[in-house]
């Protein structure tokens, strides 16, 4: 790697940061699908999560971006006409956009070189080629659907329930890696939907050529710099889940290009990579709830390195062990994460229940009184007509307050 040509303070960097993944942006106060897919610009991937104890996860980051939108862009833009995006593992299972589907047929290639799906080897010989004559012949399909056309009785016991699908469930799951089958979308009880790649994916995606494997990291990296903004080779790698071997080998192509280039981040060791289109705002006036799974902080390290933000997620930590809460969201106000809550929306009550609060030692004085209005914002998106604030964490005295004299 060449030696950096630049340096940048912790502030600035956040600041890039920030403006990459789309928080400088000017809100909308009716996002249409136009917002939609500059959201998806910026944070490149959406991660899908079957936690529902607050909203999808998908729906979240583009709701901290975009503001209070109708969610069936997202069922619009998945599983319309022209469709926009599909899932894949991308990150992990998430959305991206669906010119990348090209882009991912190294990773398809090499799920089937190695087996590499966690069931192969457990499904009865011939499953494969079942499951894709049932597909092509009936459409599209659940697997709990599979399984009954097939007469795939499941599993017979309750051991290891998450992860004790049936023959039929393995199977789609097998070919949806290889990428032999395609997500079309997800019905109400948020099953997936499986049918064959030529009825999901655009004609005109499916019938460009398919880039070699150092082509696609390339393009990988570039999108992962662009969604950054600045970052380490480790920090860029993660975003699409590939090695720091061949993130490094196409961040020098990108950097011999001009579209990269080396910097040094005040208090990182490491050596980051600018994009050179990268904005950096004077200010940034942002103020959000963060999903845990929201791209500006799965990379823990980095977000502690950009934030001084140490956050782990807690949902399969034994309850009388956790530290903040089940489902805690930072709250981003500015340019810095001031703190923490642990949320849950009461549909049957209509509530909006934050179970602890918690302050950062950087948390600026109004901290109480801005988290009370975001937390405002949030019910009425969720169609939650109250807040209750529950007396756990520092920040819940002054936030109870806060939420207490609004009504």
């Amino acid at each position: 790697m060449e030696s950096p040509r630049e340096s940048l303070s912790l502030a600035q960097a956040r600041r890039i940061a920030l403006a990459a993944q789309g928080f400088a942006d000017k809100p909308h106060r009716a996002p249409t699908m136009r917002t939609l897919q500059r959201t998806l610009e910026r944070t490149g991937v959406l991660q899908v999560d079957s936690v529902n104890v607050l909203q999808r996860a998908h729906f979240m980051p583009l709701y901290s971006r975009m503001g209070a939108y109708d969610v069936d862009l997202v069922r619009r833009a998945s599983e319309g006409r022209p469709r926009r995006m599909v899932e894949y593992w991308a990150h992990v299972q998430a959305f991206m956009p669906v010119e990348l589907w090209p882009h991912m047929q190294w990773r398809m290639d090499h799920y089937r070189a190695t087996r590499g799906s966690k069931w192969w080897g457990s499904v009865p010989e011939g499953m494969k080629e079942k499951m894709l004559a049932l597909v092509a012949e009936n459409g599209a399909v659940t697997a709990r659907e599979a399984a009954l056309h097939l007469d795939d009785a499941g599993p017979v016991t309750k051991e290891h329930w998450g992860w004790n699908w049936s023959d039929s469930r393995k199977t789609l799951d097998i070919l949806y890696m290889f990428g032999e089958l395609a997500i079309a979308g997800r019905n109400q009880q948020f099953e997936v939907v499986y049918d064959l790649p030529e009825r999901v994916i655009p004609r005109e995606v499916l019938e460009r050529p398919t880039p070699t494997r150092a082509e696609a990291h390339v393009e990988l990296v570039r999108r992962a710099v662009r969604s950054h903004g600045v970052g380490t080779a480790k920090d860029i790698a993660d975003y699409y889940r590939m090695s720091v071997a061949d993130t490094t080998r196409a961040l020098g192509v990108l950097t011999e290009a001009g579209e990269v280039a080396p910097v040094r981040v005040e208090g990182i060791r490491k050596p980051s990579y600018l994009h050179t289109a990268a904005r950096l705002p004077r200010r940034v006036r942002a103020r959000a709830l963060l999903s845990p799974f929201d791209p500006l902080v799965w990379e823990r390290e980095r977000t502690e390195a950009l934030f001084d933000f140490l956050y782990r997620i807690e949902i399969y930590t034994p309850a009388h062990k956790r530290v903040h809460g089940y489902y805690v969201l930072p709250f981003l106000l500015g340019d810095r994460i001031v703190g923490r809550v642990d949320l849950k929306a009461d549909r049957r009550l209509g509530v909006l229940l934050v179970r602890g609060a918690y302050a950062e030692d950087h948390a600026p004085p109004e901290t109480a009184v801005e988290l009370a209005a975001e937390l405002a914002r949030l019910a009425q998106w969720l169609d939650l007509d109250d807040i209750a604030v529950e007396p756990r964490g520092d920040l819940a005295p002054g936030l109870f307050a806060e939420v207490a004299a609004a009504r």
